[in-house]
């Protein structure tokens, strides 16, 4: 879950950069940053880049989900299981 919700924050902040980006003109100065510093880049870079890393974190929450429903069908299957096998012990044994 955890992992979820940091992919989704991911994807919001991506987003909401795009958008900024898609606001300001071609020429206007851009900046990304790489650890500690800021580094100068084009907007048509930094758009690719960031368009990249959402569909990105698209996929992973996509695995994600899927990797979360197989783990639950699993859970439920085993689950039936210990519920046959406690009805199996609790019949009265036939004579």
């Amino acid at each position: 879950m955890a992992q979820k919700q940091q992919l989704d924050i991911e994807q919001m902040e991506s987003e909401r950069a795009l958008e900024e980006l898609k606001k300001i003109a071609d020429t206007d100065p851009v900046y990304k940053h790489a650890g500690a510093i800021l580094i100068k880049s084009t907007k048509a870079t930094l758009i690719s880049e960031l368009e990249e890393r959402k569909e990105l974190a698209n996929t992973r929450v996509t695995v994600l989900a899927k990797q979360e429903a197989r783990i639950k069908e699993s859970i439920k299957e085993q689950e039936t299981k210990i519920n046959e096998m406690i009805r199996g012990s609790q019949k009265p044994p036939s004579q």
